[in-house]
C-alpha cells in the first residue's frame, strides 16, 4: 500500500522512487507475521509506544518551524502549510470519535497497553522524567527504555535537532504518515484472526491510523513537504536524507523487536 497517488507531483514521485528499497524493508518486514501470541503483542507494544510518543515530538517540531508558537503571536510562514500542520496536530493530539472522548493517539495507545497487560512502567517513567526537565538521554536511560526503542527515539531527535525543516518534514511524511497505513494494515491482518478482547483498543488504534493517515494525513503531509522544499535542489536532497534515515531507523526498530520476541517462551492468545 502506498499513500502517494499517481497524481502526486513529479518531485514527490521521484522522492518515493529514491527510497523505495528502504520503504519496502519496513512494509515487508517479517516482524508482522512473527507476532503470534498475547506475549508477542505486549513485547511489541512495550517497544513501539516510544515511537508513538516521539511521533508527537516530530510533529510539534514541524509546527514550531512552520507556525508561530510563541507569544506575542505574529503571522509566520506559508498559510497553507500552517493549515496542514495544525489540522494534523488537532487530530493527533485531541482526536474524537474513538469511544474515549477527546484524546491523543499516544494516550489511546497507553490505554491499549493497559488493556492487554503490557508493561507501561518504562514509558510512564520516561514521560514523567521528560516532563520534569530531564534530558532525553537521561530519561531514556533511567526509565529503562528498551535498547531498540531508545535507538529509534535518538534517531528521531537527531532529525529534529538538525535544524533542517526539509529533513524533519520528510522524516514525518515519508517515515511516518506515508508508511504507517501499510505497516498497520499488516499488523491488522496478523492480529485479526487471533485477537481476543484484550487487544480491542489496539485494533481500534490501528484501524484509526490506517483510515486517517491513508485517506487524509499522508496526502496532506506530501503537500506540506512540497511546500517546504519548493524548487530547491538542496532542500530535496535534505528531504531524501531525512526520509531514508527515518525508514532505516524503523526497520532497525522492527529488527530489535523481532530479536526480543525470540528470547522468551510464548503464551497462547486467549480466543474471543
Amino acid at each position: 500500500m502506498s499513500s502517494t497517488p499517481s497524481t502526486a507531483s513529479p518531485r514527490i514521485q521521484a522522492l518515493h522512487r529514491a527510497i523505495a528499497v528502504e520503504r519496502a524493508a519496513v512494509v515487508e518486514h517479517p516482524l508482522y507475521a512473527r507476532i503470534q501470541t498475547i506475549a508477542d503483542v505486549r513485547r511489541f507494544m512495550e517497544h513501539h509506544v516510544f515511537a508513538v510518543w516521539d511521533f508527537m515530538s516530530l510533529l510539534k517540531a514541524l509546527q514550531r518551524e512552520l507556525t508561530c508558537t510563541t507569544v506575542p503571536w505574529v503571522p509566520r510562514g506559508d498559510p497553507g502549510a500552517r493549515r496542514l500542520v495544525n489540522e494534523i496536530v488537532l487530530a493527533e493530539e485531541s482526536d474524537d470519535g474513538l469511544g474515549a472522548g477527546f484524546t491523543s493517539h499516544f494516550e489511546l495507545y497507553c490505554a491499549a497497553m493497559r488493556e492487554c497487560g503490557a508493561d507501561g512502567a518504562p514509558i510512564d517513567a520516561f514521560v514523567e522524567r521528560v516532563a520534569s526537565g530531564s534530558s532525553l538521554a537521561s530519561a531514556l536511560t533511567h526509565s529503562r527504555a528498551p535498547a531498540a526503542a531508545r535507538r529509534f527515539v535518538e534517531s528521531t531527535f537527531t532529525a529534529i535537532e538538525s535544524g533542517s525543516t526539509p529533513r524533519i518534514a520528510a522524516a514525518f511524511t515519508i517515515g511516518r504518515e506515508d508508511v504507517i497505513p501499510s505497516m498497520f494494515t499488516r499488523l491488522l491482518e496478523e492480529l485479526g484472526e487471533r485477537s481476543g478482547a484484550r487487544v480491542g483498543i489496539l485494533l481500534e488504534y490501528l484501524r484509526r491510523h490506517v483510515a486517517l493517515d491513508g485517506e487524509r494525513h499522508a496526502p496532506m503531509a506530501n503537500r506540506l513537504l512540497e511546500t517546504v522544499c519548493g524548487e530547491s535542489e538542496a532542500n530535496w536532497r535534505e528531504a531524501e536524507r531525512g526520509a531514508r534515515e527515518a525508514l532505516v531507523a524503523r526497520a532497525q526498530l522492527w529488527d530489535g523487536i523481532a530479536a526480543e520476541l525470540d528470547t522468551y517462551a510464548p503464551i497462547a492468545v486467549a480466543r474471543a
